[in-house]
């Protein structure tokens, strides 16, 4: 059988899997939480469940990946390199030139790194993560899997900004979304548990880590997602500010003395969300378990729920109502108290959670009431199996 490898990197963790196909067998997976801030955590999990961990500060994307595949060879997970007979890679924004995944050539990775303004914080890393892996694996066809694809089903309406229409036709300004890989997994795999049809259902999709975006989807199809141009725009995130008024930054500019808009939107991708507002992290966790002393931690994680709040309640309109509730990802696959108070924020409209299923148990699994009106669940996404689906596509490998 071939094994493929799949590296997911998000702004603050980067998850790789190494898969047998054809038939889709996980033999080895593991994690860095906290890339780039102290106590990275290592994990790798192989050989049916022998598992080991490691901290120490990971500063990088690139010193990450080359960590993970040193790792392979010392833990005899493959014999060698040459046994892995593809990589497939997450990258953030494709804009407009990658509508669907990409064998990955030079002028692929360069084009990765000309789409950077689009995601500042993923992009760069990204590609030094792809030529990290040419240095290792040179001869092994890499493919490139987009989060913004998904979304070309979007409609104009949704899309389009309210700006003038020739900055639309002459710099391709528009809302490009993001996690759509993740929403795209999640979203087939509701539809699965369910044992319904994909195109028969209202799906809103809460994909909440590091980064977080909501997506509506119906008929399968992305229809609108909270991230915008860049997945800077949307939801309260990490270190990202989310939606803000465009007055506000001329303003912040003038006042701070800024001149380079670059400065700027530094600040509003990595000073801003829950570190910003709380001053003492971007993790979620540590904002939990400080938020009883420090009130800015508190304010923090309200606020990150009312902007979740508000973005699937307007999605509920747009649909004309929904299904189901997808909660994924770090956050929302990992924490029972942040689930049920943004679940419980809908009492109104029927939805009620079930407390016992929401706080306990493991992987997908549905977590409101018989009773209630939409089917709220937790699915744990799996990025990284269709990474692989897409790296068989495109190079065809076959065992």
């Amino acid at each position: 059988m071939s094994k493929i490898m799949a590296v997911n990197s998000g702004s603050s963790t980067l998850k790789w899997k190494l898969y047998t196909v054809p038939d889709e067998k996980v033999i080895a997976k593991g994690m860095v939480d906290r890339l780039g801030l102290s106590d990275s955590v290592f994990e790798v999990e192989y050989d049916g469940g022998k598992k080991i961990s490691e901290m120490g500060d990971i500063p990088d994307h690139v010193t990450a990946v080359n960590k993970m595949l040193d790792k392979l060879i010392d833990l005899k997970i493959i014999n060698s390199y040459d046994e892995i007979a593809g990589v497939g890679h997450r990258v953030v924004a494709g804009g407009s030139i990658f509508k669907d995944s990409a064998i990955v050539t030079p002028r692929v990775i360069q084009q990765i790194k000309n789409l950077s303004e689009f995601a500042p914080l993923h992009n760069p890393g990204q590609a030094a993560g792809i030529e990290a892996f040419e240095k290792i694996l040179p001869q092994i066809p890499q493919v490139a899997v987009f989060d913004t694809s998904f979304h070309q089903t979007m409609d104009p309406v949704n899309y389009l900004y309210s700006i003038p229409y020739e900055y639309y036709e002459k710099y391709g300004v528009r809302k490009f979304g993001a996690h759509g890989t993740s929403h795209r997994y999640v979203s087939q795999a509701a539809a699965d548990f369910l044992h319904k049809p994909l195109t028969d259902l209202k799906i809103i999709s809460a994909h909440l880590g590091s980064g977080s975006s909501i997506d509506a989807i119906e008929d399968g199809e992305s229809v609108d997602n909270s991230m915008g141009f860049t997945p800077l725009a949307g939801i309260t995130m990490s270190t990202r500010s989310g939606d803000v008024d465009p007055s506000l930054v001329a303003y912040l500019m003038q006042k701070m003395k800024i001149s380079d808009p670059a400065e700027m939107v530094k600040i509003l991708n990595t000073k801003s969300g829950l570190l910003g507002i709380s001053g003492v992290s971007p993790d979620m966790r540590d904002l939990l378990a400080t938020r009883k002393e420090n009130h800015r931690s508190d304010l923090a994680i309200k606020i990150f729920i009312n902007r979740i709040v508000k973005y699937i309640g307007s999605y509920i309109a747009l649909l004309g109502g929904t299904d189901v509730l997808i909660f994924t990802a770090g956050v929302g696959a990992g924490n029972a108290e942040i689930r049920a108070d943004i679940a419980n924020r809908f009492n109104y409209m029927g939805i009620k959670i079930d407390n016992d299923a929401n706080e306990n148990g493991k992987g997908t699994r549905l977590i409101s009431t018989s009773d209630s009106s939409v089917a709220v669940l937790v699915v744990p996404t799996d990025e990284e199996l269709m990474i692989v689906r897409d790296v068989v596509r495109l190079t065809k490998l076959s065992d």
